[in-house]
């Protein structure tokens, strides 16, 4: 059995051809329509207002700001892009840090009161890129993504400084833990749940509909509802562990009533792999894989 990377599929055919060898049935249009008569042409519904169109761009991370969070030239082309691009639900845009230190990269965007104003001059630019192109941005659905993370987090050119939410006996060895140094204490992400708030509070203030709370792709958000054997009030349970995310939302819900809130989360979580001789990936033993 081969298993070819879905982008390798470039043709109806070769996408049917996989279904066929799979013995699934996953019925798909072979046609594309175009224009007004496709279905990514019709109009989609959310809490926020109606969408215009069903295409979307999602928060990926730039890594193009400054040093101190704010856009660079780089970062406001790619959102006036954005803009001209026709899509009218914006999920995200980019993932933007609610601190410096939950930053997956030195030139990661903050969203923090020193830098609301860049940021609202951000969706700004693509607010006015978007009427430029197409005249009517009433409905246009823009949201910003928020992030801490966590394990992952590169906050400066001196290299990684991960946050984590628990030992790992295969994930500490990839980003340089061999302590318990920094592992959040139940303190640390009350704290963080703060930020996580007054980060919601100033995207609103910038103009934002909604904020997404980023629990997937092994973030902090993420990592904290897999601490099984984490003590104390974030971790063991089901309750505990989401209770990072419960009190976020309560406290966005409670301070900024008028901001629509989404969660992009990753459903499961998976041992990690490395590549074996033939080609198809084995489990991990050690730390020691290949991303």
């Amino acid at each position: 059995m081969s298993y070819p990377r879905i982008a390798s599929l470039q043709t109806s055919e070769q996408f049917q051809n996989r279904i066929d060898q799979l013995g699934l049935a996953i019925p798909h249009n072979r046609a594309v329509s175009t224009a007004a008569d496709s279905p990514l042409a019709s109009l989609a519904l959310s809490r926020a207002g109606e969408i215009g169109n069903r295409f979307c761009i999602l928060p990926m991370e730039g890594w193009d700001g400054t040093e101190e969070g704010e856009p660079s030239d780089l970062t406001r082309r790619r959102w006036q892009r954005f803009g001209l691009s026709g899509a009218k639900l914006i999920w995200g845009g980019e993932a933007v840090a609610v601190r410096h230190d939950g930053r997956a990269n030195p030139r990661q965007l903050v969203l923090c009161e020193g830098n609301l104003a860049s940021i609202a001059a951000l969706r700004q630019d693509l607010v006015e890129a978007h009427a430029g192109a197409f005249g009517n941005t009433d409905d246009l659905c823009i949201g910003l993504q928020l992030t801490h993370s966590g394990r992952y987090a590169v906050p400066a050119h001196k290299g990684r400084a991960p946050r984590i939410a628990y030992r790992h006996p295969l994930l500490d060895q990839r980003v340089g833990v061999d302590s318990d140094a920094s592992v959040l204490s139940d303190d640390d992400l009350l704290q963080l749940t703060d930020d996580f708030i007054e980060a919601a509070r100033l995207a609103r203030q910038a103009g934002f509909q909604w904020v997404d709370i980023k629990h997937c792709h092994g973030y902090l958000g993420h990592e904290l509802l897999s601490g099984f054997d984490r003590p104390g009030r974030f971790g063991g349970s089901f309750e505990n562990r989401t209770l990072f995310l419960r009190t976020i939302v309560d406290g966005i819900r409670a301070s900024v009533p008028d901001l629509e809130l989404g969660v992009r989360v990753s459903v499961f979580d998976f041992v990690p792999f490395l590549a074996g001789e033939d080609g198809i990936g084995i489990p991990a033993q050690t730390g020691r894989y290949t991303h």
